[in-house]
């Protein structure tokens, strides 16, 4: 019963926004990968699952905020049914590990969809990654981590808008990159938030 739920939540995105895919510093792979993209809009989850192929989409799980997808049971049900997301909270009880969800999914072979900024952005520049994305890049060194960036999905659906302006989006998918050895935490931020930005002018990286 869940699985044509998911088919038709993919197709019903395909439709109204197109999720388009380009793949441009790597291509499709259904081994363990951890993606990091930048946040415009409640639907950027739901667009670059759209845009993943089968066979990797079934293995990818993104990383939804409790304080929103868990606030009624139709949200949900949409993140946790519909797009197997892990929900974690953005401000933790104290002594809690909000990523110890996403390490498990990692341990098991899966991949997960992150937002590394924490917060969906109201213009386009991309905000500070946050320090999340550097630990999972050194508790998992041998994980490629994959950068995307989402084009018009601002303006599909604004932040404090629930109005869905039918426009086509693309994601872009760069080079793998992975933490290097004896790489300080700030270097890492900033180099993976401009394999993001490099992606935004549709720049090859390959």
């Amino acid at each position: 019963m869940i699985a044509p739920i998911r088919r038709l939540l993919v197709l019903f995105v395909r439709i109204l926004v197109g999720a388009r895919s380009e793949w441009r510093g790597c291509a499709p792979d259904p081994s363990r990968r951890i993606y990091f993209a930048n946040h415009n809009s409640h639907i950027d989850t739901v667009a670059v699952m759209a845009a993943l192929p089968w066979p990797v989409r079934r293995m990818t799980h993104p990383v939804a905020a409790r304080d929103y997808w868990g606030t009624s049971a139709f949200r949900r049900f949409i993140a946790e049914k519909g797009l197997r997301a892990v929900l974690i909270d953005r401000k933790p009880p104290p002594d809690t590990d909000p990523l110890a969800p996403i390490e498990r999914l990692l341990e098991e072979g899966r991949s997960v969809l992150i937002f590394p900024e924490g917060t969906r952005s109201t213009t386009d520049e991309i905000a500070p990654f946050r320090s999340g994305i550097f630990r999972l890049a050194c508790r998992f060194p041998d994980v490629d981590l994959v950068p995307i960036h989402l084009d018009n999905l601002q303006r599909i659906l604004p932040k404090g808008s629930m109005l869905i302006v039918p426009i086509t989006c693309t994601a872009r998918f760069g080079k793998p990159l992975r933490v290097e050895l004896g790489e300080e935490k700030a270097v890492f931020l900033a180099r993976a938030r401009a394999a993001v930005i490099e992606l935004a002018d549709g720049g090859h990286t390959a």
